[in-house]
């Protein structure tokens, strides 16, 4: 079987999974690793048996690496993905896209004028729970949604802070608990239920020192299918919780934790129910980086790769492209702006 060539910009902590994620791949292959230090990428390489790069030109010049992963610190993603894009790689960037969706906006432009392929990380949207909700909503087993509401009670300590200068700043961070570590709920909650229409919010920071940006928030949210609802994300609740969603209507309920479906209760019961609850009621393999931001599965990368391995090769749809990657972000933004002004904010 033919292997797509991969090459990771940025080796720290994410990276491990992207290599993971590759490793296990049938139709995948990691080529090279790019790090500005020498002896991390050397490191990396190592480990992961590539090749170690300290110039990102080179590497990106390598006619045998095809796609391009992005996992330097959020506020950096959209150096190397344009990098990527413009030298007709085809690219995969590690949650948030960027920190704002005007630099989004730049990131889909250029692969857009490359013509490359773009995917945004949200290895959620993945797991086979996920994508069995997402069908159950779509067909309308809940009747008329009414209430779809996540809840993101992370823990993170002030060493996990204090151990970079780029975490917890705006510049590089992009914001706090929802930006790096409730995103992942955020996309799922406007993913299973249309869209968000508009946010009313407030966000502080309450139990952290030397941070710029929020440790808590908690927004009102209007959709776009007529549902209201609420987001709670932080970084405070020790020792922290697995993220849960819950999406209520008319005909049915459905609540998740992490990857497990713990409510599954419809008005028009089906044969399959019953074996649906029972083999998703325990299908989260790890800690979902409640506490430890370390402590999740990698098989959500490596499908997300896989999917675009085949959308290169076979043409099928990227479940996450640049623009539905953006979405989360935007969310975030007004929920952010909101909470500065006071008001009620529309997502554009």
């Amino acid at each position: 079987m033919k292997k797509l060539g991969f090459g990771i910009i940025g080796t720290g902590a994410i990276a491990t999974m992207h290599a993971l994620a590759i490793k296990d791949m049938e139709a995948g292959k990691l080529v090279g690793c790019f790090d500005i230090r020498k002896e991390a990428s050397e490191k990396f390489a190592s480990k992961y048996d590539c090749k170690a790069y300290s110039d990102l030109d080179l590497m990106l010049s390598n006619p045998d690496i095809a796609i391009i992963t992005v996992a330097t610190p959020s506020g950096l993603h959209l150096e190397g993905a344009l990098k990527a894009a413009r030298a007709k790689k085809h690219v995969i960037v590690e949650k948030p896209l960027e920190v704002t969706g005007e630099r989004c906006d730049q990131i889909i432009n250029a692969a857009k004028e490359n013509n490359v392929l773009l995917a945004g990380i949200f290895p959620t949207r993945f797991h086979e729970s996920s994508v069995i909700v997402k069908k159950a909503i779509d067909e309308g087993r809940l009747g008329k949604i009414v209430l779809c509401d996540a809840y993101i009670k992370w823990f993170r300590s002030q060493a996990y802070y204090d151990s970079g200068a780029w975490r917890g700043t705006w510049k590089l961070d992009g914001g706090g608990a929802l930006m790096n570590q409730s995103i992942h709920a955020v996309d799922m909650l406007q993913w299973l239920s249309g869209g968000v229409e508009s946010v009313n919010s407030f966000t502080d920071t309450v139990a952290h020192e030397r941070i710029e940006v929020e440790d808590v928030a908690v927004s009102r949210v209007k959709f776009k299918n007529g549902a209201v609802g609420v987001i709670e994300g932080t970084t405070c609740a020790y020792p922290g919780m697995m993220k849960k969603i819950e999406l209520c209507g008319t005909k049915g309920t459905i609540v998740l934790e992490e990857n497990n479906i713990l409510v599954w209760d419809f008005e028009e019961k089906r044969p399959e129910d019953e074996e649906i609850l029972k083999k998703y009621g325990k299908a989260t393999t790890s800690g979902g980086g409640a506490g430890d931001p370390m402590a999740i599965d990698y098989k959500g990368h490596q499908r997300q790769f896989e999917n675009m391995v085949n959308a290169i090769e076979n043409g099928e749809k990227l479940l996450v492209d640049g623009e539905e990657a953006k979405k989360a972000v935007s969310i975030i933004e007004a929920i952010y702006q909101s909470s500065k002004n006071n008001e009620t904010v529309s997502i554009k």
